[in-house]
């Protein structure tokens, strides 16, 4: 063969294979922009596969197709439904004397050129095989423009399909399968996500339990650009805008494109600022995932790890009066060994689409030289005190003091001044903080220069409430809140979205869900697997609803065993595990004063778990004030105060007393019943799921609901002292929500579902 066609039907391979930067050597060297199939997972017109066939409304993807870990397929488009149809337009400039189909199928395809069927393929592979067109096939091909349409039928297992059109006499290695770089993008949008500009963008004040009047809020438009990760130095131009605090990923950020583990992902900002010059400037950042490096006018200001917490710098040596800008740097490894919860390079079931960059609020503020960095809050039910101290020591050598006023609506209370270590306040008759009269005390925290005047001051609240355990008339450990005996009764909240996928379309959106359960008869909510915005604990705080906080998962993880004795932990380096330890400590540091939040939960099913019984003393040691359910569902190890079983899709427990005596009972999951609403499903060609497979209709589905909550009813009789049920919303191809994942759909009126859970809270 001709060098000229070698290279040709090379480059024909690269571009039917979906290669976005295919180049050859060659006495030429070609390349292609557009390196994309057309295909659609609905049934098309019968002319589907002819040249005459408007394909202009069908989907775009990289060849091959198919699902992830199939044997033998290599993906770069996920194709979930049974059948699929594809199209691509190539260009000859001559036919090679044998061309061949080089094809993995599971299972039947059927493969056209130019309107004629060239091969019909029965069942399915495990490996490419190379089919020799026959003489109708070999006719088919044309000098110039040739349309390529494939169809795949596949009835179960994983599936695939991958065609090419080789020379086969020179039959070519495949490259990797190249990896899409846009997300799926579904039509959902919230109605809060309908309303969001880059002048409204989350507007409210980020840190609700330490307020300060001046500040200024950084979201808006940035600019933004994706460059190798190899590159050090900023970029010379800016691709587009991003709208912040949305992450790459969303819909909302107006961008949608994937980052790969070799890219980094940049953001510019100017800004006219106006610093005080006896003040100091700090630029706080509320959450980037994962990795991010923070520049100043071109001066560093510092790093950060860690996807999920909240961080600052102070930029009081970088920033200036007048014109400035900001650029922030981010790498983020999803599946590497950092913690990622449920983002996943491949979203299917349970796990969903990837995040990258900046996802919550970006702010500046100023404050005086000698401040309130941070506050730790604690109280006591018994004794109606508020304790409050500086997390970071004060300077005692000017005799500055502190000072508390705590009021009741507008009343003041009580006040006190003392040391700048820390101060009781004892409130008299003091209103006790629970889900039936979620009370808030109003502080003001002032550090006051030797004459009294006040040299930083800011607010925040307290909740006065003591969380605790004991045993019933039975011998059964149950959950206490001020002394009282609660059953302790929520969902399973992941908080993802459709058009904001972690980050809520705003403040207002994120208030609703917790809002529709408090109607809906819950006390309780597991926030799974996810850190939310420090606003979402202060909603808890003021409605009432108690909070499981799990810690993000990431990392290797053991064999799940779940309650059987004798677990094993995945070994982890010393060096993973202090980060993995320094993100749990900076989520506790910044929620610990969150009255809501009643329960630490480390790990989740054996998720990266590791080191579990040095990390269960650890977390007890550190907040003694909270319990420990140290490993929901997942490999039981007695440390903490809980034993967690998951059940699907009814709630059960393998009671066992001598394991269980010092552990408080609890079913950490269980329910997932499905029902799909029609017109607000993210994905209508997916595999939509709920555990116990999809009732016939909507009565079926209820059914299922109350048989379920009957159930827990009896083993709360048992001992059991928690449910949590799966789930809040339907999330990605999770329909198994008691809302749709739009929140557009409601499946069980909160009325009704206040009926059906009012035993549980007797």
């Amino acid at each position: 063969m001709h060098k000229s066609h070698a290279w040709l039907f090379a480059c024909l391979l690269l571009s039917l294979s979906g290669i976005t930067n295919a180049q050859e050597t060659t006495p030429s060297t070609g390349s292609f922009a557009d390196p994309q199939w057309r295909f659609s997972t609905n049934k098309p017109k019968k002319n589907w596969f002819s040249a005459e066939f408007d394909d202009a409304k069908w989907a775009r993807g990289l060849g091959g197709f198919g699902t992830k870990n199939t044997p033998g397929a290599r993906v770069s488009t996920i194709w979930r439904t049974p059948d699929i149809w594809i199209r691509r337009q190539i260009e000859l400039a001559s036919v090679p004397k044998n061309p061949a189909v080089m094809i993995y199928h599971d299972e039947d395809a059927e493969v056209f050129i130019n309107g004629k069927k060239v091969l019909d393929v029965a069942g399915f592979t495990t490996e490419f095989k190379v089919i020799p067109l026959d003489e109708a096939g070999r006719t088919a091909l044309q000098v110039g423009n040739n349309l390529v349409a494939v169809h795949c039928h596949q009835t179960a297992g994983g599936q695939g399909i991958d065609v090419h059109i080789i020379d086969g006499d020179n039959i070519p290695s495949l490259p990797p399968a190249a990896r899409e770089r846009s997300p799926f993008k579904s039509d959902l949008i919230t109605t809060w996500g309908e309303s969001v500009t880059a002048e409204n963008v989350w507007q409210e004040y980020p840190r609700p339990q330490m307020t300060r009047g001046n500040w200024k809020n950084l979201n808006g438009h940035w600019d933004y650009a994706i460059t190798p990760r190899t590159q050090a130095e900023k970029p010379d131009q800016w691709t587009g805008k991003i709208l912040v605090p949305f992450a790459l990923e969303s819909k909302l950020s107006g961008v949608q494109r994937l980052l790969s583990e070799d890219e980094s992902l940049w953001y510019h900002l100017a800004l006219d600022t106006e610093p005080t010059s006896d003040r100091r400037t700090r630029l706080n950042f509320e959450a980037v995932d994962y990795r991010c490096d923070v520049f100043v006018n071109d001066v560093k200001v510092g790093s950060h790890q860690g996807g999920n917490v909240p961080f600052g710098f102070d930029v009081t040596d970088a920033i200036r009066k007048g014109k400035n800008e900001i650029v922030v740097r981010v790498d983020d490894d999803t599946e590497k060994f950092q913690l990622n919860g449920k983002q996943s390079l491949n979203p299917r079931g349970i796990w969903y689409t990837q995040v990258s960059g900046i996802w919550q609020t970006v702010w500046m503020e100023e404050v005086p030289t000698q401040s309130i960095e941070d506050l730790k809050i604690s109280t006591d039910a018994a004794k109606g005190t508020i304790t409050v101290k500086s997390a970071k020591p004060l300077d005692h050598s000017k005799k500055t003091q502190l000072r508390v006023i705590v009021r009741d609506g507008e009343k003041i209370v009580s006040q006190a001044k003392g040391p700048v270590s820390a101060l009781t306040i004892e409130v008299q008759n003091a209103k006790r903080w629970s889900p039936a009269k979620p009370h808030l005390y109003e502080l003001n925290v002032a550090i006051l220069a030797a004459d009294g005047s006040v040299i930083d001051e800011v607010g925040s609240y307290a909740g006065i409430r003591s969380v605790g355990k004991a045993r019933d008339e039975n011998g059964h450990l149950r959950f206490t809140l001020n002394g009282e005996t609660v059953f302790h009764w929520g969902p399973l909240d992941q908080g993802w979205w459709p058009d904001g996928l972690l980050t809520p379309p705003s403040d207002e959106a994120m208030a609703f869900d917790i809002d529709f359960l408090k109607k809906s008869g819950f006390n309780m909510i597991r926030k799974h697997i996810k850190v939310e915005p420090r606003r979402y604990y202060y909603h808890c705080d003021k409605m009432g609803m108690m909070v499981w906080q799990d810690q993000v998962s990431g990392g290797a993880k053991p064999e799940w065993t779940r309650l059987k004795e004798n677990p094993v932990d995945a070994v982890w380096s010393d060096q993973d595990h202090e980060q993995f330890m320094a993100e749990f400590e900076a989520m506790v540091t910044a929620l610990e004063n969150h009255p809501s939040i009643v329960v630490w939960t480390p790990f989740n099913e054996a998720w990266g778990q590791h080191r579990t019984v040095e990390v269960g003393h650890w977390i007890s040691k550190r907040d003694p004030s909270r319990l420990v359910n140290l490993a929901s569902g997942g490999n039981f190890w007695p440390a903490g105060d809980i034993v967690d079983e998951h059940a699907y899709p009814h709630p059960k427990f393998p009671f066992d007393a001598k394991r269980d005596e010092h552990f408080i009972k609890v079913v950490g999951e269980f329910g997932g019943h499905g029902l799909p609403s029609e017109g607000h499903l993210w994905d209508t060609a997916a595999n939509n799921w709920g555990y116990g497979g999809l009732p016939k209709d909507k009565g079926e589905y209820q059914d299922r609901y109350r048989e379920s909550i009957c159930i827990l009813e009896d083993l709360k009789a048992q001992g059991i002292a928690a449910g949590v049920y799966t789930q809040t919303t339907d999330v990605e191809g999770e329909i198994n929500g008691l809302l749709s994942y739009d929140r557009k759909v409601i499946k069980i009126s909160p009325a009704e579902l206040s009926k059906i859970h009012a035993p549980l809270l007797k």
